[in-house]
């Protein structure tokens, strides 16, 4: 399967890292831009459109983990995937919790890296405008925008892809796991609360009886 031809931003200050990730990205297809300074790729991820930013945490100067909450906090749509040398449950945990789309700890297999930018690819790929509706909410999936009633809601891409995933199965009890694979492209428990996070900030716009907690299941939304 190859990559299409959407740009990659990939920021390391290891010239092997940076070499060899963006050689084998071209070789799928895909454009490649690379910073080895985090205060350059931080600059370029603000003022360029990338499908995917790929980030080193370790950096001298502004440290990957800073460049990260940065540029969600301006870019929060902007799908980031960790590439580190650290490895440990906590450093994951948070990188997650500030908008992390994905975590690959170094040394990495290329194939698996390959595979969890395709992920990424995939999952940020527009959808196909289909509007959905659950109880008094309309979402269209493309502008991310939520309607009810008058009132108009602008939900992130990321918001409206957990919204949107609830909504199709109004109704029904979803669990945390099928959200983390559906919406993060996660097949395993990261051991990261992401998806309450989220819940808690789609129900900060649109009110708190949105989403309902199924306790002990997961989330759902009334039909």
């Amino acid at each position: 399967m190859t990559m299409s031809r959407d740009r990659v931003l990939v920021i390391d200050d290891e010239p092997g890292v940076l070499h060899f990730v963006s050689r084998a990205l071209r070789a799928e297809g895909v454009e490649v831009e690379t910073a080895d300074v985090g205060a350059d790729g931080y600059q370029m991820a603000l003022s360029e459109s990338y499908r995917l930013v790929i980030l080193d945490l370790v950096m001298p100067g502004v440290d990957g983990m800073t460049i990260l909450k940065r540029l969600l906090h301006h870019k929060p749509d902007q799908a980031v995937l960790v590439l580190s040398c650290l490895t440990d449950t906590r450093t994951k945990v948070r990188a997650l919790d500030q908008g992390a789309a994905d975590y690959l700890g170094k040394p990495f297999a290329l194939n698996e890296l390959l595979a969890r930018v395709r992920a990424r690819m995939r999952v940020s790929t527009v959808g196909d405008g289909v509007l959905l509706r659950a109880g008094d909410f309309v979402l269209d999936p493309v502008r991310h925008e939520v309607t009810n009633g008058a009132s108009r809601v602008l939900l992130t891409r990321r918001e409206s892809a957990l919204l949107g995933e609830l909504m199709q199965h109004a109704g029904q009890s979803v669990s945390k796991q099928r959200l983390l694979a559906e919406v993060w492209g996660y097949h395993f428990d990261p051991e990261t609360n992401v998806v309450d996070v989220y819940v808690r900030r789609i129900r900060q716009k649109l009110g708190a009886t949105a989403i309902s907690t199924v306790r002990g299941v997961g989330y759902g939304v009334d039909l």
